[in-house]
């Protein structure tokens, strides 16, 4: 008796685009060296607690065994009476990018006609924009920056056509650091047709202190296209509980709510998050730190010769080209974690005291120092 070999079968294939789609690397925690404290600069991670109220309004949570409420009523308030706009103009996600996903999700991807939509960002930029413009089915249109990494905005403008539905601002832009400006901000959205969504992404809008920058939450008031992005996971020290907003007018906000992720925000992450805005007297001493820091780090580096752009969020961008990778393994031989982007350069977070002077020291002795050419 024989027994005839089964037909193989087809393995379950993913979309097509998953393939081609490029795959977000999350910063690596650092390597443990003998003798050294280690630091992950990596993850643009606040290197300070939250403030203690918010740890006291986390302990009091203990109804995990019941959904949170999906709409985030406390924290719509709450961010209402703090922005001054009215709650209804307010989504909660899961970090900013989870706020991103349900907006793309709503105004970016295929329509019946076949036809894609295409949305416009600066490159390089937030590096999961491509990834969640592309799952929700949209072309992703990449401009480059200008040498000094900020965004091009009339090479944007230029890339808008008809098929254009959604642009992504990001400012300060991850990973280069420089804010965009009202004024600037102001002509670019005045060469935009008005159907095209505008989104603001000011993940890092509390350490910026450039007076010419833009505020999203007053640009949103003037246009009805433009929308704001922010989180709780930097300034707030929360990027653990994963709670973000968006702010936009009812017309758009109606959809939003059409396909956003029903409970995303934790009730754990939302009363954090309004512990948080009832003292944000005491986020903004804490935050200063940081930019002190950032100040400092940014004054050594260019005491030493170094161009690196204008730094506006926790981060600095040291473009060090075909350099990049043997600077990340140098600073990882000295128990610091940074973010390498290829053969383009290298993101550093600003940190606790010793990793930013321990950082600083490390630069000092490397022989080849970034340019913005």
């Amino acid at each position: 008796m024989t027994t005839e070999n089964p037909a193989p079968l087809d393995p379950v294939q993913p979309r097509t685009i998953i393939g081609r789609m490029p795959k977000y690397a999350a910063g690596k925690p650092p390597r443990e060296v003998t003798g050294l404290s280690a630091f992950k600069l990596s993850s643009n991670e606040n290197p300070l607690p939250p403030i203690p109220e918010v740890m006291d309004a986390i302990r009091a949570q203990l109804e995990i065994n019941r959904y949170p409420d999906p709409l985030s009523t406390k924290l719509r308030n709450a961010l209402s009476e703090f922005l001054s706009v009215p709650a209804d103009d307010i989504v909660t996600g899961a970090g900013s990018l989870g706020a991103l996903t349900q907006i793309l999700a709503t105004f970016a991807g295929q329509d019946d006609d076949g036809v894609q939509d295409e949305v416009v960002f600066a490159w390089r930029s937030f590096e999961a924009y491509p990834i969640v413009v592309e799952t929700a089915g949209a072309l992703p249109v990449q401009v480059p920056l200008l040498a000094d990494g900020r965004h091009d905005l009339d090479a944007m403008a230029a890339a808008v056509n008809e098929n254009t539905s959604v642009i992504l601002l990001c400012t300060p832009n991850n990973p280069t650091g420089p804010a965009l400006r009202t004024e600037e901000v102001e002509a670019f959205i005045a060469k935009v047709p008005s159907n095209v969504l505008i989104v603001i992404d000011e993940a890092y809008q509390e350490f910026v202190r450039d007076p010419q920058a833009v505020n999203g939450i007053d640009t949103y008031r003037k246009h009805s296209n433009v929308m704001v992005l922010r989180t709780f996971s930097k300034a707030h020290s929360l990027a653990n509980l994963r709670v973000g907003y968006s702010v936009s007018h009812p017309e758009i906000t109606n959809h939003i709510r059409v396909v956003a992720t029903p409970f995303a925000v934790s009730s754990v992450a939302e009363d954090a998050a309004v512990a948080s805005l009832a003292h944000f007297d005491k986020v903004v001493e804490r935050v200063q730190k940081v930019v002190d820091e950032r100040t400092r780090v940014v004054a050594g580096l260019r005491e030493l010769g170094w161009q690196i752009p204008d730094a506006d969020g926790n981060f600095v961008w040291l473009q060090l080209g075909a350099n990049t990778a043997e600077f990340a393994e140098l600073a990882s031989e000295h128990a610091l974690a940074v973010r390498a982007f290829g053969n383009e350069g290298v993101r550093v977070s600003i940190g606790e005291v010793e990793a930013n002077t321990r950082f600083l020291e490390l630069c000092r002795n490397y022989p080849k120092a970034p340019t913005l050419s």
